[in-house]
């Protein structure tokens, strides 16, 4: 034992016994090494600042000089940044247009002319956009007129008959070529936009018999579909964030085109199996909006947003989802107002206000999912519903006294949710 006892200790001696530590001589040198590296770069910033000062050019300060090349680098810097997403989107463009050309040849991309509207070429079947925009023009400070949302619950109204065969071929020749030269932030919308008109009218031809169309080619390019509808809900979230009144021409029908291909029987499959995830992001975005704006005149905004979220619920898979979206929303801030109430406590008044829109949307939707229930015998959301009514009607009663509104609104949404329930 003796010996041994010798070797292990003079071995934590000599430094290297695994369970120690480094040697003091080690640290020493790593110390030593990272203040010589402090010292290199200190060193090699002032080489540089008298390199600087000394070719700087006549005439000019040093700081101004310095700046000049700052701005040279930056300037640079976002002229790559700029080089490349244009080539970006010129790859994409080209993977638009080889996509349509599988799935329809005979869909000539190069002679149509540039300044049809998407109102033309979709029928005008979506979204009036004289309504819509009269509607945007408004002052927007009444929050609980119903009679705002009577397009919510119209879907019937969407899906209209076929045009005849003549109709159909002169949409042939009206259709714009796909066109990247506009502004950045409105090609945002733009881009996606006009390739999926394309894609609609596409599938419109085909149902007339006029065009032969493989719409099984969107399985084989999943990267244009999923990066076409991408931008076209990022575009749509930016404008919606930082609106602008009336609304622009491009962003209706950027709505419009949006909702025509989620409701459409054979494209929204497509769109659905590759976009979903996207497609839940954006619906979330769209509520988190209504929420927190704080801006004083942002009724008028918020009904755009709220009646785009309403346009969503057409879809039967985007409105369950929704649905269940907006009943942990509205849950949430009732247990949030009750607790401000029993504390007395300062509750976000603003946030008090724009809830009522959630609320607006919510019972629309599931009136909608009420009048077809016969249809489907779905019990999508189930659990949120459950989730939804667990001690619900205990909150609405502490809650009745101070704000009846608001109580007023969760009683029709919880008799509409037991009626689904029945």
């Amino acid at each position: 034992p003796a010996p041994g006892r010798r070797r292990a200790r003079s071995s934590r001696r000599g430094g290297w016994h695994l369970g120690k530590s480094l040697p003091r001589r080690y640290s020493f040198e790593i110390k030593d090494g990272r203040e010589n590296q402090i010292s290199y770069l200190k060193i090699s910033k002032l080489a540089l600042a008298f390199a600087i000062i000394h070719s700087k050019p006549p005439g000019k300060s040093s700081k101004e000089y310095i700046e000049y090349l700052a701005k040279t680098v930056s300037e640079q810097d976002f002229g790559w940044k700029w080089k490349v997403e244009v080539l970006e989107a010129e790859v994409l463009r080209l993977r638009q247009e080889l996509l349509l050309n599988r799935i329809s040849p005979r869909f000539c991309l190069e002679n149509r002319k540039q300044d049809t509207s998407a109102e033309a070429l979709l029928g005008r079947e979506s979204i009036n956009p004289t309504s819509y925009s009269s509607q945007l023009e408004d002052s927007g400070c009444d929050v609980c007129n119903d009679s705002a949302f009577d397009s919510l619950g119209i879907a019937s109204d969407f899906h209209q008959s076929e045009h005849n065969v003549n109709t159909s071929k002169h949409w042939l020749e009206r259709v714009p070529p796909l066109n990247f030269c506009r502004s950045s932030k409105e090609q945002s919308l733009t881009a996606p936009v006009q390739f999926l008109q394309r894609l609609l009218e596409i599938r419109k031809l085909s149902e007339g018999g006029i065009l032969q169309a493989d719409f099984s080619e969107l399985e084989n390019d999943s990267f244009t579909i999923w990066n076409s509808v991408s931008q076209l809900l990022d575009g749509l979230t930016v404008f919606y964030k930082s609106p602008k009144f009336p609304a622009p021409s491009f962003l209706t029908e950027g709505v419009s085109v949006l909702i025509s291909l989620i409701t459409d029987t054979k494209l929204s499959n497509h769109v659905l199996k590759k976009c979903f995830k996207k497609m839940e992001e954006f619906k979330k975005n769209l509520i988190q909006i209504i929420l927190r704006n704080r801006s004083v005149n942002r009724f008028q905004a918020l009904h755009s947003v709220s009646q785009t979220l309403g346009l969503l619920g057409r879809n039967n898979i985007l409105r369950n989802s929704l649905i269940s979206l907006l009943l942990l929303e509205v849950r949430q801030f009732a247990e949030q107002l009750l607790q401000a109430h029993q504390v007395q406590s300062v509750y976000d008044i603003t946030q008090y206000e724009n809830i009522f829109l959630l609320c607006m949307i919510l019972e629309q939707l599931l009136q909608n999912e009420t009048q077809e229930s016969n249809i489907s015998s779905s019990n999508y959301g189930g659990e949120e519903k459950i989730k939804f009514l667990k001690n619900l009607d205990q909150i609405i009663l502490h809650l009745s006294d101070e704000f009846p509104l608001f109580s007023l609104y969760l009683w029709r949404i919880v008799a509409l949710s037991h009626q689904q329930a029945l």
